[in-house]
């Protein structure tokens, strides 16, 4: 149930998000979600990809700073409200969200969130009793 996310240190310049991006590409990894949080001298780049061990070993190996951290996919409604159940959902079991980003599931009509959260287990158990489908990595680096 758990996705593995690539989280690269980049400094605040010209060029490092290009080079990251080409180096990827010419590796073969396929992008499927990414997320920039940034300061005036750094930034995250957050990236869930179709082959995260491969991405993590060619960053490593040009010499970025580059982790993996375990994070989840939620799918929902891609309608109003659809994000709201699930933040309720969370909020009632008392899971902290440390971040999250979104994209537009392949399946029509949903939405797939990567939520980051600080009891990553306990945020699956409590999503899954009230229905709402944890989107396993092996599935999510194919959309």
């Amino acid at each position: 149930m758990k996705v593995k996310q690539i989280s690269v240190f980049l400094e605040n310049k010209s060029g490092r998000l290009n080079a990251v991006t080409n180096l990827l590409a010419e590796n073969g990894v396929n992008i499927r979600a990414l997320s920039i949080a940034d300061t005036s001298a750094f930034g995250i780049l957050r990236l869930i990809v179709n082959d995260p061990d491969l991405a993590y070993k060619i960053l490593r190996q040009a010499s970025f700073t580059v982790s993996i951290t375990e994070v989840i996919g939620v799918e929902m409604p891609d309608e109003p409200g659809g994000l709201a159940k699930v933040m309720k959902i969370l909020d009632n079991c008392s899971i902290n969200i440390e971040y999250l980003y979104a994209f537009i599931s392949s399946t029509k009509g949903k939405a797939m969130v990567i939520f980051r959260v600080e009891n990553i287990d306990d945020a699956i158990e409590c999503l899954q009793k009230e229905g709402i489908r944890i989107v396993e990595g092996e599935i999510l680096y194919k959309m």
